[in-house]
């Protein structure tokens, strides 16, 4: 059996913390920006980790 790949999109949007979670920035940040007010702009700078859900979902896309 080869190897399996990292995906290589989702390995430069997330990092792995020390205890093993995904972190990841948060969404709505690219533009529109003038509609958001000043503290939801300053909370989307924060990041974030990635969902049980989700976890489950993209493990097996992360090899490492």
């Amino acid at each position: 059996m080869p190897k399996m790949k990292t995906k290589k999109a989702l390995s430069k949007r997330v990092n792995r913390t020390g205890k093993g979670k995904l972190k990841r920035q948060q969404a709505y940040t690219s533009h529109f920006m003038r509609h958001k007010s000043q503290k939801q702009k300053r909370n989307l700078r924060q990041s974030t980790l990635v969902s049980k859900s989700d976890y489950k979902r993209i493990k097996h896309l992360l090899q490492d």
